[in-house]
């Protein structure tokens, strides 16, 4: 081979090996895929756990903290780069034509994730003020269970009392607000009712609350009637306006009254298992029923917030705490009366959030 035949065969050489040295990757459409949804269900997990630490805190008297993930901007560099060098001799030189490549390259993953803890006057109000009993409402008009929404947020329906947990002491639901919220779930799944938002001249908008009568079965209506009695509300009536109020409200009115997220998280932390030794330092408060007679009755168990001291190995979410392990079981799912599922443990921690 003549020497510029030669030196055209190594500069071809040459060439592609640098072009192959430094080729560009792209990296950002792959890792989309991935990280959009690794990023949120690391979000959606960290919730769950930081929601259940402030209810199992509420036990201890501890307070409760909430930490946001404010922004999350995902940086990715990939740099490559090559080298070549070499060496051409002449037909009757001792050495021979050399070759050296060389090759770098570096890959950085420099994620920023940005924490904002939530305080202040506007999440205190958020966190203490009671949920517009209008927000609720839409909520049973939406497709949720009325009978584990409405004994979640709700102390009272006309005067009516929920069960509720206050100073550590439990007082247990009067059988009447049971009975209702058996009734209004059986009634909700016939579509006999319903909410909307009406104009008022003088009240301006307002939530009002109806019971169809209109293609109702009979014994759906003779339910209606059963939930008007129990309330105490108007026989003949259909319309109520959705009023927020620890009373008994007018004739055309629904009295609410409406829990706080701090109430709700309070009512969480009455279902879970206290470790005995902390109920024995004192160092978690004790919820003791208390029947009508005053006396510690049976705490009825339908979200169970379970505790040992080892991790468990299916939960819905777990926290550890006080060396200790708490815990909403992956299989904490109710059975309602009308036979229809909901899970009360788990979708309620979803539906905190």
């Amino acid at each position: 081979m003549g020497s510029t035949t030669h030196g055209q065969y190594f500069l071809a050489t040459a060439l592609i090996a640098s072009l192959t040295l430094s080729g560009c990757t792209h990296i950002g459409p792959d890792t989309v895929k991935v990280d959009r949804f690794d990023y949120s269900s690391a979000i959606s997990d960290s919730w769950k756990q930081q929601t259940l630490l402030n209810i199992v805190k509420l036990r201890y008297m501890d307070l409760p903290v909430f930490v946001d993930v404010s922004s999350i901007v995902a940086s990715y560099s990939l740099e490559t780069g090559g080298s070549i060098a070499g060496q051409l001799s002449s037909a009757d030189a001792i050495q021979r034509d050399s070759v050296v490549l060389g090759a770098s390259g570096k890959y950085i993953d420099r994620p920023t994730i940005t924490y904002v803890p939530l305080t202040g006057e506007k999440f205190l109000v958020g966190l203490l003020s009671p949920i517009d009993p209008k927000n609720i409402f839409s909520m049973l008009q939406s497709g949720y269970a009325a009978d584990f929404i409405l004994a979640l947020t709700v102390e009272s329906l006309n005067g009516v009392r929920n069960r509720s947990a206050v100073a550590g002491a439990m007082h247990e639901a009067d059988p009447e607000f049971l009975r209702v919220l058996e009734l209004l779930r059986e009634i909700q799944a016939a579509g006999a009712v319903g909410m909307r938002v009406e104009e008022d001249k003088a009240k301006g908008t307002i939530a009002v609350l109806f019971m169809r009568r209109d293609d109702v079965a009979p014994d759906i209506q003779e339910k209606q009637k059963e939930v008007r009695r129990l309330l105490r509300l108007p026989e003949e009536r259909q319309k109520f306006v959705l009023k927020y109020s620890p009373a008994r409200g007018e004739e055309d009115e629904l009295a609410v009254n409406s829990r706080s997220m701090l109430q709700i998280m309070a009512a969480f932390s009455s279902y879970m298992d206290v470790p005995e030794e902390h109920l024995k330092d004192r160092s978690a408060v004790p919820t003791a029923p208390i029947t009508e007679s005053g006396r510690p009755g049976k705490q009825e168990s339908r979200i169970h917030i379970r505790s040992g001291k080892e991790k468990p190995e299916h939960a819905y979410t777990a926290v550890h705490y006080r060396n200790h392990w708490f815990w909403i079981d992956d299989s904490n799912i109710a059975i309602t009366g009308s036979g229809s599922t909901t899970a009360t443990g788990r979708r309620s921690v979803r539906w905190w959030r």
